[in-house]
């Protein structure tokens, strides 16, 4: 038994490594193959065949792969409510979320392996060498361990995996005879319930991307046709479901798709080294002169790193525990530090390259660099508005800066001129129309590569190569997995034609423009506090665009509308994700963390109302400058 034991840790450490190994190594091509690609047609004049399609279906191997590995971390996103509940009731719901947890994602493996199997008699190929259906199979895969993990990851022990088991063979159950036996048009007596269940599930602690498939599930089911099934055909319950691993495939159809991956990486390897540090001293140099000064170097870097990481967090998580001590020793209150950081973790999302900015693009088919356009003044207004905030909180506290010293300013900015070139770069990239956004991302993740592992040091290939790899993947599957079930729901929603409905019903009650946008700003407020943005990109911009169109909102402008809210929905008390992250990562009670915000959700919330009701802070910059 002993034996046995330490051969099956043995393998399991095994097919750790591997998955992880393969993961950092797909990762890796996807920065390498457009680069390879760039420098083959320059030099020789020929390219890889196919290799935007390979890195494509590599993103999405990565986003599955990394999935899996988050799952195995228990690191995917999710409310986190139960953690408020008392001990006993905390179990019960933690079982509750995993079983609904394990169900969902076995059910959504066997909807993709039935939508491979369908492929299987697609002759259509990857560079005329991969059949497409061979490039689909992460995706069953991906769903199956990570079912495997939530399974095993349910607490109560044995017991606790009896009752997810147990769930999960109900769900199966329970479809197949309502397929069968239930007639289509009664089926929506289950809406209520089942919208219930997944509720509660949610609130438990379910991850969100298992919320949304649920949802995206309970509503094809009701909306299906009656299936006659033989005992050989009883894989075709899954059918019904198709519809969700499908959408969830298409975005490997999007061009755009490797810029997630890729600037992912780059501000994941940004925050491991050490360019916090360095621009933490370029900043408190240039700045710190001035009363409140240190403060506005905290924001600054805060909001230079959430351009490359979005709303992930991880501004907070990586940054938080460096900066917070330097505020602090520079005397500043320890309610002001907690939320000027809990603040700026959201702060810059509208500032090129920002992932989600892309995102909006890809969902709204809107023209990113216009867009990214568009966001550069309000954005920068955002960070200006927060920082005279810090100056004057500095002013008032006798928080002076210590005098201008020229010496170490030019030491300073010598040090980390590297970083500061990055974002001017990439502007130039963007703007200028040399190279393709993918191509700027591949650049950009080879060049932070290059700065923190040969330039600086800061990072050993040896040491910090494969773990970083697989620090990002994870990063980009819980947001990659969001976004593919998420496509699912939007795609039932497009399908029953609920957009061109809530356009008649708003339209119904309300006639001025302007009463549409201030309305629009309470529900996207409402929307960005519940939901995540990744989820909030894909399902509620298909909703509300349509809707703005219809009152002459212009697409530009209502993006940087929508992303301006959901960086306020960060902040929204009591569930803005900020304060749960900021909760988490400085030790501090949810309450507090929320009361040290408020003033900054409040400056926040009035330079959101001064983007929505001037255009021409968005709008008006693209227009003169002929874009």
């Amino acid at each position: 038994m002993h034996w046995a034991h330490k051969a099956g840790r043995a393998t399991q450490s095994l097919a750790y490594s591997v998955e992880r190994g393969v993961t950092a190594v797909a990762l890796l091509a996807i920065v390498l193959l457009p680069l390879i690609e760039v420098v083959g047609r320059a030099l020789f004049g020929v390219g890889i065949p196919g290799s935007i399609d390979y890195v494509r279906h590599l993103t999405l191997w990565v986003a599955f792969l990394g999935a899996a590995v988050a799952a195995s971390q228990g690191r995917h996103l999710a409310l986190g409510f139960a953690s408020f509940l008392h001990e006993q009731w905390h179990r019960a719901a933690t079982i509750l979320a995993g079983s609904v947890a394990t169900a969902v994602a076995f059910l959504l493996a066997g909807a993709s392996l039935y939508m491979v199997w369908v492929d299987t008699a697609d002759p259509t190929t990857l560079g005329g060498i991969v059949p497409r259906w061979a490039a689909e199979i992460v995706m069953p895969l991906g769903f199956a361990v990570i079912g495997l993990r939530f399974l095993w990851r349910t607490p109560g022990g044995y017991w606790g995996r009896a009752i997810a088991l147990a769930v999960t063979f109900l769900a199966v159950i329970f479809l197949a005879a309502g397929l069968a036996f239930w007639p289509a048009e009664s089926r929506s007596l289950l809406l209520l319930p089942g919208a219930f269940v997944i509720l509660v599930a949610a609130v438990a602690g379910a991850p969100i991307f298992v919320v949304l498939g649920a949802a995206a599930m309970l509503l094809f089911f009701v909306d299906a046709t009656a299936l006659e099934l033989t005992a050989t055909e009883f894989y075709r319950i899954v059918e019904p479901l198709a519809p969700i691993p499908l959408e969830a495939y298409r975005i490997a159809s999007n061009p755009i798709l490797p810029t997630i991956p890729l600037f992912t990486l780059a501000g994941t390897i940004l925050a491991e080294g050490k360019a916090s540090a360095r621009l933490a001293r370029l900043f408190h140099a240039l700045f710190g002169w001035i009363p409140g000064g240190t403060a506005v170097a905290t924001i600054g870097v805060c909001a230079f790193f959430t351009t490359f990481t979005g709303g992930s967090g991880v501004t907070i998580l990586a940054l938080g525990g460096l900066l917070l001590p330097v505020l602090l020793r520079e005397g500043y209150g320890e309610r002001f530090s907690l939320g000027a950081l809990t603040a700026s973790g959201s702060l810059g999302i509208l500032l090129p390259p920002s992932l989600l900015v892309i995102l909006y693009g890809v969902s709204a088919h809107t023209p990113i660099d216009r867009l990214f356009l568009a966001g550069l003044v309000p954005g920068v207004m955002l960070v200006a508005m927060v920082g005279i905030y810090a100056v004057y909180n500095g002013w008032t506290l006798s928080a002076s800066g210590s005098r201008f010293d020229a010496r170490e300013a030019r030491s300073a900015i010598i040090e980390a001129k590297w970083e500061v070139l990055l974002p001017i770069a990439v502007l130039y990239g963007i703007f200028s129309g040399h190279a393709t956004l993918v191509e700027i991302a591949g650049l950009v993740a080879l060049y932070t590569l290059v700065l923190e592992f040969v330039v600086h040091r800061d990072l050993k290939l040896t040491q910090d190569l494969a773990r970083i790899l697989v620090e990002a993947a994870v990063m980009i599957g819980g947001i990659m997995i969001i976004l593919a079930t998420a496509m699912g729901l939007t795609n039932y929603l497009i399908y029953t034609d609920i957009p061109a409905l809530a356009t008649a019903w708003v339209q119904a009650g309300i006639e001025s423009p302007w009463v549409f946008l201030l309305a629009l700003n309470g529900f996207l407020l409402i929307a960005g506090c519940l939901l995540d943005i990744f989820s909030a990109l894909v399902v509620i911009v298909p909703l509300i665009l349509p809707v703005a169109m219809a009152f002459g909102i212009d697409p530009l402008h209502l993006g940087v509308i929508f992303l301006a809210n959901m960086q306020l929905g960060y902040l929204t008390p009591p569930v803005g994700m900020n304060l749960f992250l900021a909760s988490f990562r400085f030790k501090r009670p949810l309450l507090e963390i929320c009361t040290a915000s408020m003033p900054f959700f409040l400056i926040m919330a009035a330079g959101v109302l001064m983007i929505t009701f001037f255009p021409a802070l968005s709008v008006g910059v693209v227009s003169a400058l002929g874009f």
